[in-house]
Parts: structure tokens; C-alpha cells; sequence
């Protein structure tokens, strides 16, 4: 999330507009809402998420492609929370630590045209690839 943060302007300029799905409560949300330059949806009982086939596993965190992001995830969130004066992460979220990643274009109007299910918790589309998909989209 932090590098669709800091390229934010281009997603927008490209006509995408970020939406991110979390399972957790809107009170866990809340707290990290300056955080979070995009529009967010709280869905902690899942229903989104099983509405799209987005899954929970173990493997989530048990992939080494999981592996390889973790010291730079932590040492963003270390130094997020320290500047923010809160807490890093939450102790025990809602739904816990072990959801895939799945990622969706949407048409405006509101079909599902790519889908992304992620085979661990940093497999996600880079910046670079969500603007090439976008474009190719556009191009249909």
C-alpha cells in the first residue's frame, strides 16, 4: 500500500480510483485513517470478501514471497507509528493476519473487467502493472 500511497497522483491521472477492502471494524480503521490517502471500506464480517472469492490462509504469511516485503513493511509501519504517536500494528485485528490479497478493476459501470488473486500477502499488482492493465483496458 505504501507504494499506491506515494503514486497516488498517477493512479488518479489514469483514471483509476483506489478503493481498499479491509476485514477489519471501522473503530480499527479509524485509527490509521491519516494513513490511508484513499477511500477505504471496513468489512469485518467478511461479506465482501466472500462475494469476490477473496480467501484466508496460511500460506499468506508462510510463502517466502511473503517473506521478501516483511522487514520493509515493519520498518514503514515502525516508523508511521512513531511519527504518529500510535500504535504499529493492531495486536490481535479482526480476522487476524491471514488474508490473501485480491485486487479488481471495476468499470464505471461497475463490472469486474481483471482480477488479481494473490498466492501470498505481498502478491499484489505493482504500480506499474495496475497502470499497463488500466491502459489496456482503456484500448479494448
Amino acid at each position: 500500500m505504501h507504494s499506491i500511497s506515494s503514486r497516488l497522483s498517477e493512479i488518479t491521472a489514469a483514471g483509476i480510483r483506489e478503493v481498499v477492502v479491509f476485514h477489519s471494524t471501522s473503530s480499527e480503521l479509524r485509527k490509521y485513517e491519516a494513513d490511508l490517502p484513499f477511500s477505504v471500506v471496513d468489512d469485518p464480517d467478511k461479506q465482501l470478501y466472500r462475494r469476490f472469492g477473496v480467501e484466508a490462509s496460511a500460506k499468506a504469511i508462510l510463502k517466502p514471497g511473503a517473506w521478501r516485503a516483511l522487514p520493509g513493511g515493519w520498518s514503514h509501519a515502525i516508523r508511521t507509528a512513531v511519527t504518529n504517536r500510535r500504535a504499529v500494528l493492531p495486536a490481535k485485528p479482526t480476522n487476524g493476519n491471514l488474508g490473501l490479497p485480491a485486487e479488481m478493476l471495476i468499470s464505471p459501470a461497475g463490472y469486474v473487467t481483471t482480477v488479481k488473486y494473490g498466492q501470498h500477502a505481498y502478491d499484489q499488482w505493482s504500480v506499474d502493472e495496475l497502470l499497463a492493465i488500466a491502459s489496456n483496458r482503456r484500448n479494448i
